[in-house]
């Protein structure tokens, strides 16, 4: 296809597409997707090799949040049966951390429920960020807290945080449609402080909420410009118990489509496949590594993900490997630009990127919490062992959806 071979020559040079290339990606057809992928993947390939980057969520404070975003189960008035607490200690959050970095992570993502933080909570989270990095040298962190006032960022930095997230989620012109009580400008004023502040920035999309083709361009073409190292790409869960719990838009090829229209326009920052992987695109999970270099390590904020162990697995027999904490995340050009953050093992940053905090108000650290899968506690695939009946591509997958009982805020052992 013209449009391919185009669009990997603009992706090789790092060259904008056009609107409309970015929206035939996204109007191909299944008996051309794997060519889209296998284009897509010469991108991701060129900018990362086969590395693909283990990212560890600790969810700091769940649930209460005073926010309205629709696809949130901690929103204002959700009934979602998630897990309900306040701030972890910092020991408590580092002993945490360490799971998920003793199983292969080499980013940790601390997400808090809430609008923003008070200075104290900054105050908090930087015992955080220090208790964690004490304990494990050359780790990164990233930071996802909501809106941030003027010179919490700088302080965060000060700590030791090496990134922060707060995502776009989508287009300004959807956006008073999926949340009220803040604005479109305010999530972008939050990741220009970071950016500001020497920070890494972090920032993506959730697909899957009814938006159209346009809507997704459009959200994917400001993140461009904003220019975040990383941007997380979360599919919807509807969760049961919020405004959005009917809305099951997505298919595996979509989802591939999407993850390769973020690659086109965004060829040489990284792309993490976050919330909701397990539930969209389950079996053609691996196929998407392709696509993107980053993932989250098992569960999510109030989610459950699939099995640590099956995460490692899956890199491994799809010919990838784990990136290494002795490795550059980002491209040379970007780590220099960002002022070193990632250009060494010891930077801390490697590719802001890393985070994926979707934004603490959507629950997700990159994730947009709602991520969810249903892997068994025992360490089995997404969702259960031996389902009864293989249900149809276009029937909702509710039975890929656990609320996570384990890990942070809770006595039993994370997944990881």
């Amino acid at each position: 296809m013209d449009l391919l071979n185009t669009l990997v020559d603009k992706g090789l040079r790092r060259e904008l597409p056009t609107r409309e290339e970015a929206l035939a990606v996204l109007a191909t057809s299944d008996d051309d997707l794997l060519d889209v992928v296998a284009a897509a993947g010469r991108v991701r390939r060129h900018w990362f090799g086969r590395r693909v980057k283990l990212n560890y969520l600790v969810n700091l404070k769940s649930g209460l949040c005073p926010e309205d975003c629709s696809y949130c189960s901690q929103r204002l008035g959700s009934k979602a049966d998630i897990l309900k607490y306040t701030w972890l200690k910092p020991d408590e959050a580092s002993r945490a951390a360490a799971a998920g970095l003793a199983g292969g992570a080499k980013r940790v993502c601390l997400v808090a429920s809430g609008r923003g933080p008070t200075d104290r909570d900054v105050d908090r989270v930087s015992q955080t960020i220090r208790a964690i990095k004490d304990e494990n040298e050359g780790v990164e962190v990233c930071a996802c807290l909501g809106l941030l006032s003027d010179g919490q960022a700088e302080r965060l930095r000060e700590a030791g945080a090496d990134a922060y997230n707060h995502n776009l989620n989508t287009s300004e012109g959807t956006y008073a449609d999926i949340t009220t009580t803040h604005t479109y400008a305010d999530r972008v004023d939050t990741v220009q402080k970071a950016h500001a502040a020497g920070l890494s920035a972090c920032s993506g999309l959730i697909a899957g909420m009814g938006e159209s083709d346009e809507d997704l361009v459009d959200v994917v073409f400001s993140l461009r410009a904003l220019d975040p190292d990383s941007v997380p790409v979360n599919f919807l869960i509807p969760f049961e118990g919020t405004p959005l719990a009917k809305e099951w838009n997505l298919t595996p090829q979509r989802c591939l489509r999407i993850l390769a229209m973020v690659r086109f326009v965004c060829p040489d920052v990284e792309v993490r496949i976050a919330g909701g992987r397990e539930v969209h695109l389950r079996t053609m999970q691996p196929l998407a590594l392709n696509l993107a270099n980053s993932i989250f390590l098992g569960d999510y904020l109030t989610s459950e993900g699939q099995a640590g162990k099956a995460d490692l697995d899956m890199i491994a027999d799809a010919g990838f490997e784990v990136e290494g904490a002795d490795q550059v995340t980002l491209p040379q050009h970007r780590a220099d630009v960002a002022g070193g953050c990632g250009s060494h093992a010891t930077a801390g940053c490697g590719s802001d990127a890393g985070a994926g905090c979707g934004s603490h108000e959507d629950g997700g650290c990159g994730s947009h919490a709602e991520a969810g899968c249903g892997s068994a506690a025992d360490g089995g695939v997404c969702g259960t062992a031996t389902p009864a009946a293989v249900p149809s591509a276009a029937e909702p997958r509710t039975d890929l959806v656990a609320v996570r009982r384990r890990g942070a805020g809770t006595d039993l052992a994370p997944n990881a």
